[in-house]
């Protein structure tokens, strides 16, 4: 009979949901349609029907994995201040009216439980300190079919709570605990507490927890000198150390220096305990787990970094604000919330639920901020010559784009929607609007001029053999080296210097002195335009190509290139950059990505490099992420587009 129902519920996963209630209305019946289609042109209904699992088809993914764990923040909020977690000051917290009710919470774990999900873990935040913790735990464990129900916390509540945790129904506990150095536990935290943390490890076993998770996010420069002392922890305990690579959430300003690798962890380990026996593991676990011979307790590596396991990946998440997250490391997100409360149904909820599931790829981001500091860091230290030949070849294949940052690593500009970069000054921060005509100017390079003299153009050829063009005269534009296409006339630009400034007076390179130079406020756009060919085209548009979502991670990838610009540019000065901004927007005519990019400063240079960089690096990405589906890609009409101003005035293209 189980088995009878269980292949009913995959028929009616992989046909839609439309013959669920005979009273179902008309608009139900259509997302059920249209939710049926889906899962079979994403072949998700093909799956199930072929491998005939036992297991709901709206929670497996085109890839055929199961999700039958669900991860629910109960809270944003958080007592302590982890640096590699949050600034210290905190971060921007939802307005409570936003966030997850307890019912809601308990309406969407049912739904999922009763679709298949097995294990809940309560996460944050912190969920220890939301105050109707206990009474969730408990109406989860009155659940039917929910076999696990864990708890993430950082051990500072958990001796007072967990006996009541315990009687309500929570069968599994994981704590953080990053070093056992009370001194330095304050220095990464931010707060005191070590003590309670080690008092809420001891009452768990006490209280038959086993084995205790202890989560120990290694830190190279903060505590790599302590897992040998932490694997000795296990010798007297029945814990579980779980040792997790340093990885690139919210506000933690990654610097790559910092990880340090799950492999280098177990060869100083071996060193020490020679004898150490690796452990068999569920293959959906996560961890990849040891043990020394004769101690009561274990260690595991959580290798999110370098040895992803998202072919095995069971996992799906809810935010404290409701939101649906298929993917730990990606920026999709479906809204339960919203759908909850505007009375949307059960079958309608596992349809929306169903289409996110269906659109869960392959695997996450290559663990792009391992090649590349994303922040100042990356300035602060920036890599030697052989560093950068190995990790620029990496940076360029990004495939996912980052979680959305929070407090000072990054703003969003509601208004505007700008992003605004770590360490920048909002009150210095602006965005000039420029009404950019697009051209279709190839092969015409346009050089300033002084302002203070009349209008005309300049073009330099490759060989820098100057060519003066009269704006005014047809016969001119049309008989000069570089014409233009599509454009009725010339560019007009101040005239320049007849002298290169990067070149001393014996020709050699040499930098420009910037010291005499005024502050200044200082803009750029540039652009650029990617001919992808049809099928490519299709597949971005769609997302559907295997590398990750391209847009995304050219844009970041532009963002980074403006702020690399004076490593990749000889003789460009590393300037302050207030705001960046990487735009690429999808052009079917063409079959086309157009990027535009700006930066912004206030200081004694100008940004047009930048912006010029930002606009290559997203190009080139845009190349890299879809040579595999054609190599008949072309960029075009990289160029200058407006800026402002510096002493030779400002400049736009018409």
């Amino acid at each position: 009979m189980a088995a009878a129902a269980a292949w009913g519920r995959l028929l009616r996963g992989a046909r839609g949901a439309a013959s669920r209630r005979a009273c179902s209305s008309g608009a139900r019946a259509r997302a059920a349609a249209a939710a049926a289609q889906e899962l079979q042109s994403s072949g998700r209904g093909r799956f199930v029907l072929e491998h005939a699992a036992p297991f709901s088809a709206f929670l497996t993914d085109s890839f055929g994995r199961q999700h039958n764990y669900l991860r629910i923040s109960l809270t944003e909020k958080c007592n302590l201040r982890c640096q590699y977690c949050m600034p210290e000051e905190g971060v921007q917290l939802t307005p409570k009216s936003e966030l997850l009710t307890t019912q809601e919470i308990i309406t969407l774990a049912r739904l999922f439980v009763k679709e298949g999900v097995e294990k809940i873990r309560l996460t944050g935040g912190e969920p220890l300190i939301r105050p109707d913790v206990v009474d969730i735990v408990g109406q989860l464990y009155k659940l039917e079919g929910l076999k696990t129900i864990a708890v993430t916390t950082n051990g500072i509540n958990l001796t007072r709570l967990l006996p009541r945790l315990k009687e309500a129904g929570l069968n599994a506990i994981n704590i953080s605990l990053d070093t056992l150095v009370p001194a330095k536990f304050e220095f990464i935290v931010r707060r005191k507490g070590f003590h309670k943390v080690m008092e809420g490890i001891h009452k768990a076993t006490e209280l038959g927890y086993h084995p205790v998770k202890v989560n120990c996010v290694v830190m190279r420069g903060f505590n790599e000198d302590e897992v040998l002392d932490f694997v000795d922890f296990t010798k007297d305990l029945p814990v579980d150390v779980r040792f997790i690579e340093y990885m690139p959430f919210d506000g933690n300003k990654w610097n790559f220096k910092k990880m340090v690798s799950y492999k280098e962890m177990l060869d100083t380990i071996k060193q020490r305990w020679p004898e150490l026996k690796k452990l068999p593991c569920e293959t959906s676990s996560t961890a990849k787990s040891y043990k020394v011979p004769h101690f009561q307790g274990q260690i595991s590596f959580i290798t999110s970094m370098s040895e992803h396991f998202c072919g095995s990946c069971n996992r799906l998440r809810i935010t404290a604000d409701g939101n649906l997250k298929v993917c730990l490391f990606g920026n999709s997100e479906v809204s339960l919330r919203d759908h909850l409360r505007s009375g949307a149904s059960e079958e309608e909820l596992i349809q929306i639920i169903g289409a996110a599931v269906g659109r869960k790829k392959k695997q996450h981001a290559e663990p792009a901020l391992m090649s590349f500091p994303l922040c100042q860091d990356g300035l602060q230290n920036p890599l030697n010559t052989k560093q950068q030949a190995h990790t620029f070849s990496h940076w360029l294949t990004l495939t996912a784009s980052l979680p959305k940052q929070k407090g000072k690593a990054s703003m969003k500009n509601k208004p505007t929607g700008q992003l605004l970069l770590p360490e920048s000054h909002p009150e210095k921060q602006w965005h000039i609007a420029t009404g950019i005509l697009q051209t279709q100017l190839r092969g015409y390079c346009v050089f300033q001029k002084d302002p203070s003299s009349i209008f005309d153009t300049k073009c330099l050829d490759a060989s820098f053999g100057q060519v003066s063009v009269d704006c005014q005269s047809k016969e001119a534009c049309s008989g000069s080296e570089f014409p233009t296409r599509g454009l009725g006339s010339c560019t007009k630009v101040p005239r320049a210097s007849d002298n290169l400034t990067h070149t001393d007076e014996e020709g050699r390179a040499t930098m420009v002195d910037v010291g005499g130079k005024p502050d200044s406020r200082r803009s750029a756009v540039a652009g650029a335009v990617v001919l992808l060919g049809e099928k490519a085209f299709s597949m971005v548009r769609q997302n559907q190509v295997k590398k990750g979502d391209v847009l995304a991670v050219a844009q970041i990838a532009g963002i980074q290139g403006a702020k690399l610009t004076s490593q990749l540019i000889p003789l460009c000065h590393n300037i302050p950059l207030y705001h960046v901004e990487v735009s690429l927007s999808l052009d079917e005519a063409r079959h086309a990505v157009v990027i535009r990019s700006s930066c912004h400063t206030w200081g004694r240079t100008g940004v047009e490099m930048e912006a010029l960089t930002a606009a290559s690096l997203a190009a080139l990405t845009v190349y890299d992420m879809c040579k595999a589906v054609t190599h008949d890609i072309v960029i075009q009409d990289l160029k200058l587009l407006s800026k402002t101003g510096g002493q030779r005035g400002d400049f736009s293209r018409v």
